[in-house]
């Protein structure tokens, strides 16, 4: 009798030989009284899935189970459902977000032009206040690994607006065919692209090219922030902008490369047949050689 062979699959970007799927299945049943995240992270650790920090892939392993319950391979425990209001009253608004002073001008007027990343948790209150309070999509909790920034002018100011990158797309048609990705490839370095999901001027600002100049800011500091935070550095960024709302002229004024638009599904969804509107897709390559990291070619640092 021929010998069955163990070939790893590849799955929500790890491969995963037979016996370790076996076991994720018996860890699901040894422990359906753990809610899903503390049984993510038990496999996370029988498994050692981490990030190169040491962090658990929480989120990654989520998906895992998610796909092997659709297969019917394992039931999870039952969600806990918590009851969530988007309203924005949900996050009170306090003193420190009201509308300041009008600042308008010329950059070189509020020079030096600094972005400050927002790290304790009273910086993130305070970032999240602002955004929910003045950018249209009021705010939602950051997917995967992500940075808060501030735009200040100066050390101890008050602060002009906010920036925040976050995990990349999954799905993008257009993206994807222009890197040149296959599905493995696509699967294994995904993180290696990190999404500009928000951006916010405040609107008592009004600095002719403060956009641009803090997107270059971000450009010039984010992999060397993702480095500091999560152990490696992103290759290429991207961001996605509603035609009917802006023209994205900072974006083109920052030498961003206009893809074309999304298919109009939700950014994590591959198969979601709600309607979105579609976006216009931006991206912008950190290193000259992008393409060979995202394709395995050369090693990510």
């Amino acid at each position: 009798m021929e010998k069955q062979t163990d070939a790893p699959v590849l799955l929500c970007g790890r491969y995963f030989t037979n016996q370790e799927l076996h076991e994720v299945q018996e860890t699901v049943h040894t422990f359906s009284k753990l809610s899903r995240t503390e049984l993510a992270n038990t496999i996370c650790e029988f498994l050692n899935w981490v990030t190169p920090t040491g962090q658990y892939k929480t989120a990654s392993c989520l998906q895992l189970l998610e796909k092997l319950e659709s297969q019917g391979l394992i039931t999870q425990p039952a969600k806990i459902e918590y009851k969530v209001n988007n309203n924005k009253n949900q996050i009170d608004f306090g003193l420190r977000t009201e509308s300041g002073p009008l600042v308008e001008g010329h950059l070189a007027d509020i020079e030096p032009i600094n972005l400050e990343p927002v790290r304790n948790q009273a910086d993130i209150r305070l970032w999240n206040e602002y955004v929910h309070r003045y950018h249209t999509l009021g705010y939602k909790r950051p997917f995967g690994a992500h940075q808060r920034y501030f735009i200040v002018p100066g050390a101890g100011q008050k602060p002009l607006g906010c920036l925040l990158f976050a995990a990349a797309a999954w799905a993008l048609q257009a993206r994807d065919e222009w890197i040149g990705w296959t599905e493995v490839d696509h699967s294994l370095r995904l993180n290696l692209i990190v999404n500009n999901t928000r951006f916010l001027i405040f609107p008592w600002v009004r600095v002719k090219n403060l956009a641009s100049k803090a997107l270059s800011l971000a450009v010039k500091r984010i992999r060397c922030d993702w480095q500091d935070r999560y152990g490696y550095s992103p290759v290429l960024l991207e961001t996605f902008v509603d035609p009917a709302k802006y023209r994205g002229t900072c974006y083109r004024a920052s030498n961003w490369i206009f893809l074309g638009q999304t298919a109009g599904r939700g950014r994590t969804e591959r198969h979601n047949k709600r309607p979105f509107t579609r976006k216009h897709i931006y991206v912008y390559p950190l290193v000259d050689d992008f393409r060979t990291y995202l394709k395995g070619e050369t090693a990510h640092e």
